[in-house]
């Protein structure tokens, strides 16, 4: 999965990276935010799957370009609220069609119904990561948790 990942995410990069110089963290965290407005960089985090120092970088240089702007988070001090700016939602929307139509020509290797098939065993797989996950969390707490009481 791992090497697939990164054969399709390198293709789809060669499409803009060029054109654009932007990395594949710098367009991930382009294509979030141009998909859902303003975001903390803990929510980048969850939704990019990438560590935080990755998010960090690349929150850095799309914001040293002039890409990204970032706002006072009033629910919470401790963080901003990071979004496109005008001349980055211009360059998202330009991105956009290409990555998406990178995205099609290699799916076309697939038939209709394996691309759902596809999509429903890899939207499972992520399903169980989560899962996953959110029981270490949950035993971790319990721990602290317990210790703290002793």
């Amino acid at each position: 999965m791992a090497i697939t990942s990164n054969a399709v995410s390198a293709h789809i990069a060669g499409e803009y990276g060029k054109l654009f110089d932007l990395k594949i963290p710098e367009w991930r965290i382009m294509a979030i935010l141009g998909d859902t407005g303003a975001l903390t960089q803990r929510d980048l985090v969850r939704a990019t799957l990438m560590d935080k120092v990755a998010v960090n970088r690349a929150c850095k240089v799309l914001d040293d370009r002039g890409l990204l702007q970032r706002s006072p988070n009033m629910a919470d001090g401790r963080s901003h609220h990071l979004e496109l700016t005008e001349t980055g939602q211009v360059m998202y929307e330009q991105i956009w069609p290409q990555a998406y139509a990178a995205y099609e020509r290699i799916f076309t290797a697939l038939t209709p119904r394996e691309a759902a098939t596809l999509r429903t065993l890899l939207d499972k797989l992520h399903q169980s990561v989560r899962q996953i996950e959110n029981g270490a969390s949950a035993g971790r707490k319990a721990r602290a948790i317990s210790s703290s009481c002793d």
